[in-house]
């Protein structure tokens, strides 16, 4: 088991491109028993590479993981069965202060932008590029989990107008 903490930002322009070391592209589902207190999730990195994870409260920021790989073709055959689901291109970063990783969302949850950096302590110091507009670390609307199950483009225009300045679009 990991323990994972990581901090969160919406992402508004390009600047943060000019930190990438490599991209990857993933579709996610998520299992109908997610919820606040367990999120069960497949991933599927092309058509090979896949994982069953779990994911706990720990307290704070921090979540226990449990992640394990599975067949391509068996994640291929659980997807089809979520229905919330997602994709994204995700980004590793070259940054200092922690794992630094970027996601581009892609379909409803075009146009968001999400950066995310893993850290080894809740309390860490890191610091933030300026790219990073507005932290959204432990809202739960901007779970991936929350977004695959409602995306940002069913969200109501009231609710839209809420980000748009983070997200570049104000």
């Amino acid at each position: 088991m990991a323990l994972e903490i990581e901090r969160r930002f919406l992402v508004s322009g390009q600047q943060w491109r000019d930190v990438v070391s490599w991209q990857r592209d993933f579709a996610q589902g998520y299992f109908p028993n997610s919820s606040a207190a367990m999120t069960s999730r497949v991933r599927l990195a092309g058509t090979e590479e896949a994982w069953l994870t779990l994911k706990f409260p720990a307290g704070g920021i921090a979540r226990q993981e449990f992640e394990y790989p599975i067949p391509g073709a068996d994640a291929l055959a659980l997807l089809e069965r979520c229905e919330a689901k997602l994709i994204k291109r995700r980004f590793g970063l070259d940054l200092p202060g922690g794992d630094w990783v970027l996601d581009v969302f892609e379909g409803e949850n075009a146009p968001l932008v999400i950066a995310e950096v893993e850290l080894e302590q809740a309390d860490q110091a890191v610091e933030i590029p300026h790219w990073c507009q507005r932290e959204i670390t432990g809202l739960g609307t901007f779970s991936n989990a929350a977004l695959a199950s409602h995306p940002f483009a069913r969200w109501s225009e009231k609710e839209q107008a809420a980000w748009q300045g983070a997200l570049g679009q104000g």
